[in-house]
């Protein structure tokens, strides 16, 4: 398990554990010293970790990250300039990274070298703003970029034009236009894909609500809108699927902390409320256990990851009380790798 922060409080950079999967109990292995690597991604052998390094300045970097699956090691190869300020997600499919660049409101497209070790930025394509909230929504922001499940398409948030762009993988990324649009003022923020690939569900971060739309060649058809943030806090962040498929989960902030807990109907791809989990303050990001047994929630303003066991059969969630005091925590991942021995922390 890896998990990203902020080090203006005191973390270290990115922390590495073994996470037990039948009890949820973890344990420390490494730590990298990175500045606000506030959100991380595996390649898909394991072998290296691409994070950002979320600044407001021009030290703003996609880091390039050397990761021993069996002790949790971690050594960083070399960091890259997003020429965009405050880069707060990343992806890859093993041939490019991508960063979404928030306060940049630009989408950055690295090409990857040496089977992964090396990224050299390329393209840089650029948000607009026409949102309705003059606060929120008065510069162009990307809050994320994620690889269509066909692999032909990505997709990005554009959060001040209440609108998900959409570009064609070809030997390069270009520029396609617009998938869908939702209501002025949502800001859309995270995005995530049924199992099958047939639907898309966005959460926004300012009308708190997840909107449903089928999927198709680069394209959105909205299909529903439920409300996740039933207090209006204007502070939803993370959207993430049970790896079953019958359950979506969104997070809140701000007010009234915590969870949404949906049912989906997996022929519709529609959804129905089931619960709400109350959570640490600050939910900026969680995730769920590759076999679905538990869901780790960062608590920002807790610092600490909060262990939650999950209901199968009702999409529950229960307190474990085996909570991880992490400075600053806003990122949690898993590598598909076993660690077989601790390395020592901070050791590299």
């Amino acid at each position: 398990m890896l998990v990203g922060t902020y080090t203006d409080g005191g973390s270290y950079g990115i922390y590495s554990y073994r996470l037990n999967q039948t009890t949820g109990a973890a344990t420390l292995l490494d730590s990298l010293k990175v500045r606000n690597p506030s959100f991380l991604t595996l390649s898909a052998d394991g072998r290296y970790i691409y994070s950002v390094g979320e600044t407001d300045d021009a030290q703003a970097s996609l880091h390039v990250i050397a990761f021993d699956g069996k002790t949790g090691g971690m050594k960083l190869l070399g960091a890259e300039p997003t020429k965009g300020k405050s880069p707060c997600y990343v992806a890859t499919n093993g041939k490019i990274v991508l960063t979404a660049n928030y306060s940049g409101g630009s989408m950055s497209v690295f090409t990857l070298q040496q089977g992964g070790a090396q990224a050299t930025l390329k393209q840089l394509f650029a948000g607009t703003k026409n949102g309705a909230d003059t606060v929120r929504q008065d510069a162009p922001h990307v809050h994320c970029a994620v690889f269509c499940p066909d692999g032909k398409y990505v997709l990005a948030t554009d959060f001040s034009a209440d609108q998900v762009l959409s570009y064609r993988l070809k030997k390069k990324v270009l520029e396609n236009g617009v998938a869908g649009r939702i209501e002025m003022g949502s800001g859309p923020r995270h995005l995530t894909f049924s199992r099958d690939g047939r639907f898309c569900y966005l959460v926004s971060e300012l009308s708190g609500k997840v909107t449903v739309f089928s999927y198709e060649k680069g394209r959105l058809k909205q299909l529903q809108s439920i409300i996740a943030d039933s207090v209006g806090a204007r502070g939803s962040a993370d959207i993430h699927i049970s790896p079953d498929g019958r359950f979506l989960y969104a997070s809140n902030r701000l007010q009234a902390d915590g969870i949404a807990i949906f049912r989906i109907n997996e022929r519709t791809g529609l959804l129905s409320a089931v619960g709400y989990q109350p959570t640490g303050s600050h939910p900026r990001h969680f995730n769920i256990t590759p076999n679905g047994r538990f869901l780790l929630c960062t608590c920002r303003d807790s610092n600490t990851i909060q262990v939650f066991r999950r209901n199968e059969e009702t999409g529950l969630l229960t307190d474990t009380h085996q909570d991880l005091p992490v400075s600053r925590p806003v990122c949690v991942q898993f590598s598909g790798f076993k660690p077989s021995m601790a390395a020592t922390p901070g050791s590299t």
